[in-house]
C-alpha cells in the first residue's frame, strides 16, 4: 500500500453513542476520505498505526476509559509521525478553562476540539486540515526512507569499491573520516585522525602538490583529486588516491570538500613493474633494432614474406566470410527449388495432353535445373556441397572427358595434352573436377576470340608448407592459354564471387569462386598466374593419397515384382519450410504413400510417442531448435528399426552425429525420391 495515495489511507471513527457515527461517516465521505468505525476503545487503540490518516472520536468516549493503550502508541511514534486527533465536544470551553480536555490535549498531542452542534462545513474543514497535514506527514516519512536507502546504497557502494569516506571543513580544517578512509592512511578505526595528520602522513615530497590541489579546488570550485605516497605509522610506504568535490553550505566561508579515498599500493606497484618491464623491453628492442639494421637485406625478405602471409591471411579470412553468406543464400535457394521443381512435375501429369504446355513445362523445369546447378557452385564455393570423395586418377579421368573438352573450344584453338599414367592418386570428387576443369577450360577459350593454344597437364609438386598448403607432395593440374591475360588488379578479384570481365549475360562470376572453394574443400589450393597480353595459367594442387582405388560394385539385378515397389506406405515429412512441406508432400501422395506433414523435430517426436504407424521418416536437416540429425538420433531411440531419409543440400554434419543416415541431395525430383524411398524400405525389410 502506498501511504501517500489517500484513497487508500483511511480515518478512525470512535463514536458509540447515538448518531454521531453515521453522522461523521457521511461527512467524510463528503471529505473524499474513506473510515473505519471502530466498536470500542480496545478496538480503537488497537487500530491506530502509520497507515491510518487521521481519528474522530467523542470526548465522552475516552472520559472514564482506560487510556493507557492510546496514550502508549502516541508517545512512540515515529518522527516524522504527529497523528491528527479531531475531538467532539457537549460544552463551550477550550482545553485550558476544563483539566480533562487539558489532560487529553496533553496526551493526544495534534487535537482539535469541535464542539457539538457543528455545522458540516465546519467538520469537513477540519478533517480536511487533519487529511493534508497527515499526508505531507506521509510525504516527509518517504523522503525520509529514500535518504536512508540512499545512505545504505552509498554505503555499499563504498565498501564494495574499498572506498572510505571524507569529509574536510575548509573554514576550520576540522576533517570527518570513516573507518576505511584511516585504514588508507593506516590509522585504526577509533584513532584521532585530523587534517594535520593526515598532511603529515602523506610523503614530504608530495604534500606541497597536496596543498596546491586542495586550494585550486577551493578557488575554482574544480573537483579534487590526487593520488599521493603516504608513509605509515610503521613506517612502510604505501599510496593513496583522493578524490573530492566542493560544496558549499549558502556562503563562501561555508564550503567542504566531501570525497572519498582508497588505497592504490597494488596498482601503483602493478604500474611500476610495468614500466620497468617497458623500459627493459625498450632497451631490447633498441639493442634488436640495431641488430635488424645491420642485416637489412636479410629482414627485408622476411617483412616481405609476413605481408604476404598476411594477405593471404586477410583474404583468407574474406573468402570464409563470403562463403558462409554465399552458402546460406544458396540453401535457402535450394530449398526454393525444391518447391519449383516438385510443383513442376505434379503439374505436368496433371494437365491434359497439350504439346505446347508439355514443353512449357519442360523448359521451366530445365530453368530450375540450371537454378539447381548454380547453387552448386554456390556451395561449392562456401565448401558446402555434399562430396563424393575417392581416390581418382586426373590423367584418366580428364581423357574421359577430352571430347566434351574439344567441342567445348570449337576448331579455332589448339588442344594439347600431357597427362602421364604413372601418376600418384588423389581424393577428389570426380563430377567436381570435370566441373572445374570444364570452368577452366571455358575461361580459357574466352580470352583466346581469335584462336590460339590451350594446354592441359597434370604433374607432381611439392609443397615445402611455407604457404597455405601443408607441406607433403601434390598432384598439379594446370590449364594455360595464349589469351589476353589479366593485369594485377584483376587477378587479384579473380577467385571473388560474381566477380567477372566479361559481357553482362554471359557469366556468373561464380567460376574460379567455385574452383577456389572446391580446392580448399579437398585440401588443395587454386593459384593464378597471368600477365596482360601473355595469357594466364591457372593451376589446380590436389593432395597425393596413397588409398587405394575403390572398385566398382556391380548392381544387382532388381527383382521382378520386388514387393516394395507397390507397397503404400506411411511416411512422416519433417520440414520447417511449408514451401517444401507442402511440395514434397504432394510428391510422396502422388507416389501413392499416406502423408504425416511435422513442421518441427518436435512435432515429429509428438507422433512417434503418440503410437501413429510411420514407415519411414524423411527430415530436412537445417531447422530451428531442432537439426535433422538431433531428430534422427531422437526418433531411432523412441523406434530403433524406423528407417530415415536426411534431405539436405549441405556436405559437413556436426561432429559425433551419426553417418550411416542415408541423405536426399536438395533439390530432388519425384525419381530421386522414388529411388531413395524404395532403398530405405528395401533396407529395412531386409534388417
Amino acid at each position: 500500500m502506498n501511504p501517500t495515495d489517500r484513497t487508500l489511507c483511511p480515518a478512525l471513527v470512535f463514536t458509540p453513542a447515538g448518531r454521531d457515527a453515521s453522522v461523521a461517516l457521511a461527512l467524510l465521505r463528503e471529505a473524499r476520505a474513506e473510515a473505519i468505525v471502530c466498536p470500542d476503545l480496545v478496538r480503537f487503540s488497537a487500530m491506530l498505526s502509520d497507515e491510518i490518516s487521521c481519528a474522530v472520536v467523542t470526548e465522552e468516549a475516552l472520559r472514564g476509559g482506560d487510556l493507557r493503550a492510546l496514550a502508549a502508541w502516541v508517545a512512540a511514534q515515529p518522527a516524522w509521525s504527529d497523528f491528527p486527533f479531531i475531538v467532539l465536544t457537549q460544552r463551550r470551553g477550550t482545553p485550558d478553562g476544563d483539566g480533562q480536555l487539558a489532560e487529553l490535549s496533553t496526551m493526544l498531542g495534534n487535537v482539535t476540539f469541535l464542539e457539538r452542534p457543528f455545522h458540516p462545513t465546519t467538520f469537513i474543514s477540519v478533517v480536511g486540515t487533519a487529511l493534508r497535514g497527515r499526508f505531507r506527514q506521509f510525504e516527509a516519512r518517504s523522503r525520509i526512507e529514500e535518504l536512508h536507502e540512499g545512505e545504505a546504497r552509498l554505503h555499499t557502494a563504498l565498501t564494495a569499491g574499498q572506498l572510505g569516506s571524507w569529509e574536510l571543513d575548509l573554514s576550520t580544517s576540522g576533517l570527518i573520516t570513516s573507518a576505511t578512509c584511516k585504514a588508507v592512511f593506516g590509522r585504526v578505526p577509533y584513532a584521532d585522525f585530523s587534517y594535520g595528520q593526515l598532511v603529515a602522513s602523506v610523503h614530504p615530497d608530495d604534500r606541497d602538490r597536496m596543498r596546491n590541489a586542495v586550494s585550486e579546488s577551493y578557488a575554482t570550485a574544480c573537483d579534487f583529486t590526487i593520488e599521493c605516497r603516504t608513509v605509515w605509522p610503521d613506517a612502510t610506504l604505501h599510496w593513496a588516491e583522493l578524490r573530492a568535490r566542493l560544496v558549499r553550505d549558502g556562503s563562501r566561508n561555508g564550503m567542504r570538500l566531501v570525497g572519498v579515498a582508497s588505497d592504490v599500493t597494488a596498482r601503483k606497484t602493478t604500474e611500476d613493474s610495468l614500466r620497468r618491464v617497458n623500459e627493459t623491453l625498450e632497451t631490447k628492442v633498441a639493442e634488436r633494432t640495431a641488430e635488424l639494421e645491420r642485416a637489412h637485406q636479410v629482414v627485408l625478405d622476411e617483412i616481405r614474406q609476413r605481408e604476404r602471409t598476411e594477405e593471404l591471411l586477410r583474404q583468407g579470412q574474406k573468402m570464409e566470410m563470403i562463403g558462409q553468406i554465399t552458402g546460406g543464400v544458396a540453401h535457402d535457394f535450394n530449398n526454393l527449388l525444391m518447391a519449383v521443381m516438385g510443383n513442376l512435375e505434379l503439374l505436368r501429369k496433371q494437365i491434359p495432353d497439350d504439346p505446347k504446355t508439355g514443353r512449357l513445362i519442360d523448359g521451366a523445369l530445365k530453368g530450375a535445373q540450371r537454378g539447381a546447378a548454380l547453387t552448386q557452385r554456390l556451395l561449392a564455393f562456401a565448401r558446402q556441397q555434399d562430396l563424393k570423395i575417392e581416390p581418382t586418377h586426373l590423367s584418366h579421368l580428364i581423357r574421359g572427358i577430352t571430347d566434351l573438352l574439344e567441342r567445348s573450344i570449337g576448331s579455332q584453338i589448339e588442344l594439347k595434352l600431357d597427362l602421364p599414367d604413372t601418376l600418384p592418386l588423389t581424393l577428389v570428387d570426380a563430377n567436381q573436377i570435370e566441373l572445374a576443369l570444364l570452368n577452366l577450360v571455358v575461361n580459357a577459350r574466352d580470352a583466346m576470340p581469335d584462336g590460339g593454344t590451350l594446354s592441359i597437364s597434370v604433374d607432381v609438386a611439392n609443397s615445402p608448407g611455407r604457404d597455405e598448403l601443408t607441406a607433403g607432395d601434390y598432384l598439379c593440374l594446370t590449364v594455360s592459354d595464349t589469351g589476353k591475360g589479366m593485369d594485377a588488379a584483376t587477378l587479384a578479384k579473380a577467385t571473388e564471387p560474381f566477380f567477372t570481365t566479361k559481357e553482362l549475360g554471359k557469366g556468373t562470376g561464380l567460376g574460379l569462386s567455385m574452383i577456389h572453394g572446391l580446392a580448399l574443400q579437398l585440401n588443395g589450393s587454386l593459384r593464378l598466374e597471368s600477365e596482360l597480353g601473355r595469357g594466364t595459367r591457372a593451376s589446380l594442387w590436389l593432395p597425393v593419397t596413397s588409398q587405394e582405388p575403390i572398385a566398382p560394385r556391380l548392381t544387382e539385378p532388381k527383382p521382378q515384382g520386388n514387393p516394395i515397389d507397390s507397397i503404400h506406405a506411411t511416411i512422416l515429412v519433417v520440414d520447417d519450410d511449408a514451401l517444401i512441406a507442402t511440395s514434397t508432400a504432394y510428391l510422396l501422395e502422388d507416389m501413392g504413400h499416406e502423408v504425416i506433414e511435422a513442421d518441427s523435430g518436435a512435432k515429429a517426436l509428438e507422433v512417434l510417442k503418440n503410437g501413429q504407424k510411420v514407415d519411414l521418416l524423411i527430415t530436412d536437416y537445417s531447422m530451428p531448435k531442432m537439426t535433422g540429425v538431433q531428430l534422427a538420433i531422437a526418433a531411432r531411440e523412441l523406434r530403433p528399426n524406423l528407417p530415415i531419409l536426411l534431405a539436405t543440400g549441405y556436405a559437413d554434419l556436426p561432429q559425433g552425429a551419426s553417418l550411416d543416415i542415408p541423405r536426399l541431395r536438395k533439390p530432388y525430383q519425384q525419381h530421386q525420391l522414388v529411388a531413395e524411398i524404395a532403398r530405405a524400405l528395401r533396407n529395412a525389410r531386409s534388417d
